[in-house]
């Protein structure tokens, strides 16, 4: 990875669901001392907000956006002022979140949000578009993915994010579309960047993956783990 300095101090983590992204970049940034932002907890934010207020969320307009206020404070996300929780992982919820991911409105409304998490020093943040759309010069980008079988396997490990009674091959075709979904959308599809490093998390342990992002980083985030 070639780091400019005169870039933004992201480190940018990208990738499908269940590849083990956010396990990943909350431990990278609990062994830097650096924030860590989840972005898919505001798309989920605006499905769960939808649900309470009986939208479907296709159906989720600007007005409606505008009636919302969603912020980062003490490292948690904040809805209307308050922490949605666990309310956020629910399957009905996670589903939504997918489907008002795409969109624009919502993509153009979250933009801000997302941008205001970085201050000056380091964030660790990780979504579907961050390196491609959110930070485009952030100086650290990865794209983590893993094979869907294995992917299905970690959702079902999960059990608090899947429907009663699912099994690998249901979590299997539900992770197959929505993978089609987050790709072929029209705005901010899910996709590698051109300088993201690819890291495949097939097999591998928590530790193995943190070490090989560890040693992409520049020398001067390397020596904080030390």
């Amino acid at each position: 990875m070639v780091v400019n300095s005169g870039k933004m101090t992201v480190i940018a983590i990208d990738g499908p669901a269940g590849a083990g992204k956010s396990t990943a970049a909350k431990q990278l940034a609990g062994v830097l001392h650096i924030t860590y932002v989840n972005t898919g907890s505001l798309y989920r934010a605006v499905a769960l907000a939808a649900h309470r207020a009986g939208i479907e969320p296709e159906n989720v307009t600007r007005d409606f956006l505008d009636t919302l206020h969603l912020e980062y404070g003490n490292g948690k996300l904040l809805l209307n002022g308050e922490d949605p929780g666990e309310a956020l992982r629910t399957p009905e919820i996670a589903q939504g979140a997918s489907r008002v991911s795409a969109l624009p409105t919502v993509r153009e409304y979250l933009l801000p949000v997302q941008r205001n998490a970085a201050l000056k020093e380091w964030i660790v943040m990780e979504g579907r578009d961050i390196g491609t759309v959110i930070f485009p010069d952030a100086q650290c980008k990865f794209f983590i993915t893993a094979s869907i079988e294995e992917r299905a396997r970690r959702r079902l490990a999960q059990s608090g994010e899947i429907a009663s009674g699912a099994t690998l091959e249901s979590v299997i075709e539900e992770i197959r579309l929505r993978d089609e979904r987050d790709s072929t959308r029209a705005a901010a599809p899910l996709k590698q960047a051109d300088d993201a490093v690819f890291i495949d998390t097939t097999g591998k342990s928590i530790s193995d993956v943190n070490a090989e992002l560890i040693s992409f980083l520049p020398e001067e985030l390397q020596k904080r783990c030390k």
